[in-house]
């Protein structure tokens, strides 16, 4: 259970509210040159992508459209149970869109590989994903991500739209949760 204070349930800071605001106004510029001209739909996933997806879109220049998605993969504890369930479907067509899927995490990438099969299979034009984090070491399949905020060792991390339990999403940096909070 969360503390009163969640500050003191972190073990270290992993990454910065600066190193996550510098991070993101790169990715969007990529963003805006890659699809110069195109009809993007930017696609969060809920409920970690919102600080993600917030900041991104705010930065990319030219319009966009969003809408989300909740997907899970996960119970209340901090591993995948590998079965994928749709929490909240699209309210968009994807028949011919270029479709940018928006996430916080991939771990193993099981949830994400369904999910872009999923989208691909509705028609889009594209199906591209943009993500915050990424655990190399942690990997199941193989998923092609065209924009990495950062690849972070296999720790488990709160913060940023991150979260255990429920709680530590609204942390504005990345840290990693001591183990005394999840294990007893």
């Amino acid at each position: 259970m969360a503390s009163a204070a969640p500050e003191s349930d972190i073990e270290h800071v992993l990454l910065t509210e600066q190193q996550l605001d510098s991070r993101l106004t790169a990715i969007a510029a990529q963003i805006d040159a890659d699809y110069a001209g195109c009809d993007l739909l930017l696609v969060g996933v809920l409920k970690g992508a919102v600080m993600v997806m917030a900041d991104l879109s705010r930065r990319i220049t030219h319009p966009v459209t969003m809408d989300w998605m909740a997907v899970s993969s996960y119970g209340s504890g901090t591993k995948s149970s590998g079965v994928v369930r749709i929490l909240k479907d699209l309210d968009s067509d994807l028949h011919g869109r270029h479709v940018l899927v928006v996430e916080d995490i991939i771990d193993s990438g099981l949830t994400l590989s369904w999910l872009v099969a999923n989208l691909r299979s509705r028609g889009a034009a594209s199906v591209e994903i943009a993500a915050m984090l990424r655990k190399p070491d942690a990997a199941k399949v193989e998923v092609d991500v065209r924009y990495v905020g950062f690849d972070i060792p296999n720790e488990f991390v709160v913060g940023y739209g991150l979260d255990y339990d429920e709680h530590y999403r609204n942390l504005p940096y990345v840290g990693t949760l001591k183990s005394s909070v999840y294990s007893s």
